[in-house]
């Protein structure tokens, strides 16, 4: 089944108790044959994965979920799955919590923010299948529903901070419900318009100065929109736009003011 049948009606759920990744083990099923869509679930994880391979220890409390596609759309447009994601999960945790904009935001290109902090990304990876076998797509969940990690480098947050008391089974129903009104909507790359046109709205610092990481290379100006693949358009200070396919907008720095006088010395350890 492809994203036609998803958008018709709800997926299976696959619930796991430990699994090392939810988007390792949807991976895993589909080389052995298996066709989404379905979800799998777990309670814990023991290797979760982020972007640009970032592991971690996830505990129980949170919604950990990824959903197995079979052939949802080209292989070129596959990577506009993570802005559809990105529009449902905003939807899903608007309706259970009652939250929207500007308390709840994208930032781009994967993360769902709550009063600014992080609470929520997503992961979406997928595999060019041997000749005759169809191209498999996951998209990955993690939402801190009950607590968030410590000691990230954007500030992290989790939803019953924010008096949102939500089971991981409750969110993962609209989550599914929220997926198939966003698939219909994409139409399998056709509706990107659309979807580009909601997460812009969304987008939390659209307009904002921000400090992009791509690799090793790290860029400052104003984010200005998605072009029409999802890339991120940033203006710089020099007038000349550019545009960045896949990196990481960095938490911007405040500097504190030096409260001593220009004439004194100061002395520490």
């Amino acid at each position: 089944m492809g994203v036609g049948e998803f958008a018709g009606g709800s997926a299976p759920v696959i619930a796991l108790d430990l699994v090392g990744s939810t988007n390792a083990e949807a991976l895993a099923r589909a080389r052995r044959g298996e066709f989404g869509p379905f979800w799998i679930t777990a309670e814990r994880q023991s290797e979760g994965r982020g972007r640009r391979g970032r592991t971690w220890a996830s505990e129980p409390g949170n919604l950990y979920a990824s959903i197995l596609l079979t052939d949802p759309a080209p292989s070129e447009a596959c990577p506009q799955l993570c802005f559809v994601a990105g529009l449902a999960l905003f939807d899903a945790v608007g309706a259970v919590c009652g939250l929207d904009v500007p308390r709840l935001s994208l930032k781009w290109p994967n993360d769902l923010m709550l009063d600014g902090a992080k609470c929520a990304g997503i992961l979406v990876e997928g595999e060019v299948a041997p000749a005759g076998r169809p191209l498999a797509a996951v998209i990955g969940f993690g939402v801190n529903c009950a607590h968030h990690p410590q000691g990230t480098s954007y500030p992290a947050t989790h939803l019953s901070a924010a008096g949102c008391t939500v089971t991981p089974a409750l969110l993962l129903s609209a989550l599914d419900a929220a997926l198939a009104v966003r698939f219909a909507e994409w139409r399998g790359g056709d509706g990107f318009p659309a979807i580009r046109a909601g997460w812009l709205a969304r987008a939390g610092t659209l307009g904002q100065p921000i400090t992009v990481r791509t690799g090793a290379e790290v860029v400052d100006g104003r984010f200005e929109t998605l072009d029409g693949d999802g890339a991120l358009v940033l203006l710089r200070g020099d007038g000349t736009r550019t545009r960045i396919g896949t990196g990481e907008i960095l938490p911007l720095v405040t500097t504190i003011p030096d409260p001593s006088p220009p004439d004194q010395v100061r002395h520490g350890s």
